[in-house]
């Protein structure tokens, strides 16, 4: 080990080739958009970007260890738009911020038991059985709002998004408490333990007399209950609740925690490049922003942006 140091700190690229792609590409991204927008290194602008990737972490954190179980939920976004209009009409209905949170919690929490019972007990795949929900949780979305925007909220809604905490928006802190929580969870609990071998050694669990099932649908419980939270940020920062807000935030998280580097197979995740993956993906949003294009432009360059950084990370692989 100790020859093994020396010879990385003698040669530089050996030590670059370390370095994970996602970091490779939001070091890039960050160097491309301060040359050709004035703004976008400035304070104001990298804390709008951190602002607003923290709806997106609380939807990354939670598919990063759905992905690590060789599952997937693309029913997130959708969910996060039904999560997003009960907030609104509890909050506008009872003028209370914290009932609102409880009624978002628990339609996330019973969308994600779904999902987990229907790819656990079923035995639908996780694309098919999440995508279903996504079209429930579109539909009730239209329902509920009778396809118009939830307007009025109380002031307490709204400083949850605008409010501070010492000079730090409380946004900022809540997606890292949210990411402190996700990591004791997954790499010092024995739970953290049980999801690595959902997706790396599953009939060891089954040996071991621990149900698959239960610790599935838990999983995705989880994922369901964050979604509930998101929702309560989501109404926040429109100040309303909208029936198309959240759809295809889903490929977003997606995409962070593929740029993070979680591994499809082989329970293989990585919860520190999910957030630096969230915070590319912001990046590069923000970036496309400042220059004016088109969201059409955003949604392809998401897409860019995860082939890239696999290729950088597919050629460090290699050498």
């Amino acid at each position: 080990m100790r020859e093994q140091a020396i010879e990385l700190r003698s040669n530089p690229l050996q030590r670059l080739q370390q370095i994970p792609g996602v970091a490779v590409m939001l070091v890039l991204l960050c160097a491309i958009f301060g040359v050709m927008t004035p703004g976008f290194l400035t304070a104001p602008n990298i804390s709008n970007v951190l602002v607003q990737s923290t709806i997106l972490l609380m939807l990354s954190l939670p598919m990063t260890l759905i992905i690590m179980t060789e599952g997937l939920d693309l029913s997130m976004g959708a969910v996060l738009t039904l999560t997003s209009l009960i907030v609104a009409i509890v909050a506008l209905s009872t003028g209370s911020m914290l009932l609102g949170l409880l009624a978002g919690l628990g339609v996330g929490l019973v969308f994600g038991v779904i999902n987990g019972w229907l790819v656990a007990a079923v035995g639908i795949p996780p694309f098919v059985a999440t995508l279903g929900t996504l079209g429930m949780a579109q539909g009730l979305s239209l329902i509920v709002s009778d396809g118009t925007s939830v307007v009025g909220m109380p002031a307490a809604v709204r400083d949850v998004y605008s409010g501070t905490v010492a000079g730090i928006p409380l946004p900022i802190l809540l997606a890292l408490a949210s990411y402190l929580a996700f990591h004791g969870l997954l790499y010092h609990t024995r739970f953290g333990t049980y999801i690595f071998a959902l997706g790396g050694n599953r009939e060891a669990l089954k040996f071991a007399g621990i149900s698959v099932r239960g610790l599935l649908i838990m999983v995705y419980a989880l994922g369901g209950a964050m979604v509930g939270l998101a929702g309560l940020l989501m109404t926040a920062r429109m100040n309303s609740g909208h029936p198309t807000a959240g759809l295809g935030l889903e490929f977003d998280a997606i995409a962070a925690v593929a740029v993070g580097g979680t591994s499809f197979e082989r329970g293989n995740g990585w919860l520190l490049g999910t957030l630096l993956g969230v915070v590319t993906v912001g990046v590069l949003r923000n970036g496309l922003n400042l220059l004016a294009l088109p969201s059409s432009i955003q949604v392809a360059s998401v897409g860019l942006l995860v082939i890239a950084a696999l290729f950088v990370d597919g050629l460090r692989s290699r050498s």
